[in-house]
């Protein structure tokens, strides 16, 4: 089987990293991001819906791909796999309550924390790369 990369995998991967670029934000205002995203949390609105459910289907969507293609994968699936686990299980958590990982969001938000700028700013960096390889892989299927 030759490999391919199929119509909407580069849109992953830039969806992915538009997601996490927008942590910038929290670099230049710690107090409203923070305050944005634990009420997008707490509140769970129509936004936390449509947000959580399109990277659940992504999420999902990433590792089917990747498990019907386990003995002809580019690198990058890898991605689909791991990130894909551990945005579900983040996805899970939040949403039936997980009390140690409540406390470990509520630890990431807190505005006074001296890892706030390391947190996010590695978010930032990994939205960055994301963002890259989905231009980069949108250039390579045109091809």
């Amino acid at each position: 089987m030759e490999k391919k990369i199929v119509a909407w995998e580069p849109w992953f991967f830039i969806f992915f990293g538009l997601f996490h670029l927008h942590r910038i934000w929290g670099l230049f205002d710690r107090t409203a991001y923070a305050r944005f995203w634990i009420g997008i949390s707490e509140n769970k609105g129509l936004f936390y819906f449509i947000l959580m459910g399109t990277l659940a289907f992504l999420c999902v969507l990433g590792v089917v791909t990747f498990c019907r293609n386990i003995h002809n994968n580019y690198w990058w699936r890898w991605i689909y796999l791991f990130g894909g686990i551990y945005v579900l299980f983040d996805l899970y958590a939040i949403a039936v309550g997980l009390e140690f990982w409540n406390k470990f969001l509520l630890w990431m938000y807190d505005v006074n924390s001296p890892y706030w700028n390391l947190i996010w700013f590695s978010f930032v960096l990994l939205g960055g790369f994301v963002f890259v390889l989905g231009i980069k892989l949108l250039i390579q299927r045109k091809k």
